[in-house]
């Protein structure tokens, strides 16, 4: 158990699980998007039709670690504790640092963090996703039944679309939540980005949106969908944080700093429902009422983490962020944009 912090965690929980039950009346870690390395086309097959997005992409650093991680002290020395004799060459690194291809039937970083990182290996939907409906078809002139089947069938195939707000907020924390307690541990990795949100996150250096416009302008979200982002991005936060206390085993650093921040993410959304009274959100919060943030908890977290992910995609899909302006005060200002 996490005696001394996590008294604290209970106490926040218990006081959640009487004010749901007042207002109420009557596996391993999950991961985001799995890419494929034998399905990987690399970013070069992108950036025939997305080169503003690749520009984008190139001063990140999503981009930059590829050349940068390797050289970095501090992953030298968590490499070193960790008994790794590379980062590009440690399953415990590549998931979340590099993008994977398969070459001559052995698997190989080609890049850090790329589009197929994101959107899925590409290789089944590459050229599915950009047929509107034949070789004289555009964008502009593609049918509505023709865009939503191609939408379809392109996740079919493994396409992460940004329509589906929760499956992307899955993938951004799958890494930005560290699924592993000897790396933080033993290896002194942090837990996770301790001030990833996924407004702040996504709006900033990482922000390529030219599809919505002109294809040479990076729009910024719309006001609705900056709603839907920070409301979606807390529920994949408490979902992800009750998923990586889960797999504590010691009452050590790993499992202090994810129980805290489950807990915190839990105290953000009660606070939210006060305004909101919204039924999946109160889900989210009645599922977490049940958590013991204890170690050695996996089965009783995981499955309290899997309620929370479906009321999390229930709401990202009933909701589009109209009715919920009582969040703005509660958003990163775009100094704050990482």
């Amino acid at each position: 158990m996490f005696r001394k912090k996590c008294s604290v965690f209970r106490i926040c929980a218990l006081a959640i699980a009487i004010c749901v039950i007042a207002s109420s009346g009557s596996s391993c870690f999950a991961q985001g998007l799995v890419c494929d390395p034998s399905k990987v086309e690399t970013w070069e097959a992108c950036a025939k039709c997305h080169g503003s997005e690749i520009q984008v992409w190139r001063q990140t650093p999503h981009f930059k670690t590829f050349k940068e991680l390797s050289r970095n002290p501090k992953a030298r020395e968590i490499c070193s504790k960790m008994g790794l004799s590379s980062v590009k060459r440690s399953d415990v690194c590549i998931d979340c640092h590099f993008t994977m291809q398969e070459i001559d039937g052995r698997n190989k970083a080609v890049s850090g963090i790329s589009c197929e990182s994101c959107h899925g290996a590409s290789r089944d939907w590459l050229t599915l996703h950009n047929d509107y409906g034949g070789p004289t078809a555009t964008k502009e002139t593609e049918t509505e039944s023709h865009r939503q089947k191609r939408l379809k069938q392109s996740a079919k195939y493994g396409m992460n679309n940004t329509r589906d707000l929760y499956s992307i907020a899955m993938n951004c924390y799958s890494c930005h939540m560290v699924p592993n307690e000897d790396l933080v541990n033993i290896g002194g990795h942090t837990a996770g980005t301790k001030e990833f949100e996924l407004v702040r996150y996504s709006q900033g250096q990482v922000r390529h949106n030219f599809l919505r416009s002109d294809g040479v302008t990076n729009e910024p979200a719309s006001q609705n969908r900056l709603r839907m982002m920070y409301v979606v991005g807390l529920i994949a936060d408490l979902e992800f944080s009750t998923r990586a206390t889960s797999i504590a085993t010691e009452n050590n650093t790993y499992g202090i700093n994810v129980a805290e921040r489950a807990a915190s993410s839990a105290v953000k959304l009660f606070e939210l429902q006060k305004t909101f009274k919204n039924d999946y959100v109160q889900s989210v919060l009645e599922a977490f009422s049940k958590a013991k943030l204890d170690t050695n908890n996996y089965d009783q977290l995981n499955s309290i983490a899997d309620e929370i992910q479906e009321a999390g995609r229930k709401f990202s899909v009933k909701h589009d962020g109209s009715e919920m302006a009582f969040v703005d005060d509660l958003l990163p200002s775009p100094s704050q944009y990482k």
